[in-house]
């Protein structure tokens, strides 16, 4: 292991204008590539954000349960800053995501058939003297870190404000860090659309219900976003701010990053296919003939990762949904 020499375990991504995908919606769409990070996720901000805190309280072992990304993000952190880490993991993850994790320096632990058992093994190990646990979503430290997307596309965009900014939903802490960050910037107006699959949609569920409800099961494909219960920040932001909940179906969400690797040349998983579908299932289209968005003339879309999908996946998903 060695110690990190940089202030932030994460790094700013590129926001870039698709051609692609602002011809097929027929305005300016932005993406903010936070593929880039150097573990392919988004997490890298948050998770990384904690780790760094508890670091610098003494912490000395991190223990983090995930799908995948949040563990990859924790393991790669707690590398950087020289200290041990345990990654608990589902069933449903694919192998090649945990030998990452095992080459990152962590220990893993297979547990669980969903992500909501595999965090009850996480607290167990986590109550050891001297361990932190880390939350895949669902702390203010990883809200403050996913935050710096917004600071990061304020000064992108030369301070002009988007029309609407698009953001895959799991357990909802990238959700809680986007509108962190719009309202540090003054931004809170923008509408925000939250897309979710069918069978992993805990945010519009509990928004339907009018309460945070638990689902029975995940059963979409877009495993990274397989958290039973979306976090109460989540739910009390998309309440106060009026955040737009959409969900697509598995095919849409593949077909999306089928769209986007011909389009970008970059491979996606499903998780980040449900927000690229807003612009490929023409669903900003749909939101505005229903009167639930307005005008759109500049829209960004948060590409949050790549980690849980390899060509062979891809493939796979291609044949199963016949898309």
């Amino acid at each position: 292991m060695r110690q990190a020499k940089t202030t932030t375990l994460h790094v700013s991504t590129p926001l870039t204008w698709s051609q692609p995908l602002s011809k097929l919606a027929g305005f300016d769409v932005y993406l903010k590539l936070d593929n880039l990070q150097p573990t392919s996720t988004f997490k890298d901000r948050g998770v990384g954000n904690l780790c760094k805190k508890a670091h610098r309280a003494g912490g000395r072992h991190i223990v983090c349960s995930s799908g995948g990304n949040a563990g990859l993000a924790a393991s790669n952190a707690a590398r950087q800053l020289g200290i041990k880490s345990t990654i608990c993991v589902p069933e449903t993850t694919p192998l090649f995501t945990v030998e990452k994790l095992k080459d990152y320096g962590a220990e893993v632990e297979i547990v669980g058939k969903v992500w909501d058992e595999t965090d009850i093994r996480a607290r167990e190990i986590a109550s050891k003297p001297g361990y932190t646990y880390v939350s895949p979503f669902n702390h203010p430290d990883i809200w403050e870190g996913h935050s710096t997307i917004i600071e990061e596309i304020l000064h992108q965009l030369d301070g002009e404000r988007p029309d609407v900014v698009i953001v895959s939903v799991g357990g909802g802490g990238l959700l809680c860090g986007v509108m962190e960050g719009l309202i540090k910037v003054n931004w809170e107006t923008v509408p925000v659309i939250a897309m979710e699959t069918f069978g992993a949609e805990s945010l519009n569920a509990s928004i339907k219900a009018g309460k945070v409800v638990t689902l029975p099961g995940i059963t979409s494909v877009a495993k990274s976003l397989g958290s039973k219960r979306v976090c109460d920040k989540a739910f009390e932001y998309s309440q106060k701010y009026g955040v737009i909940s959409h969900v697509v179906s598995d095919e849409e969400a593949i077909s999306a990053c089928l769209r986007f690797a011909d389009d970008h040349r970059f491979l996606v998983e499903p998780a980040c296919g449900a927000s690229l579908a807003a612009v490929y299932s023409s669903v900003i289209k749909r939101l505005q003939s229903e009167d639930r968005l307005g005008q759109v003339d500049k829209a960004v879309v948060i590409v949050c990762g790549g980690n849980s999908v390899t060509l062979q996946l891809l493939a796979k998903w291609k044949e199963q949904f016949k898309v």
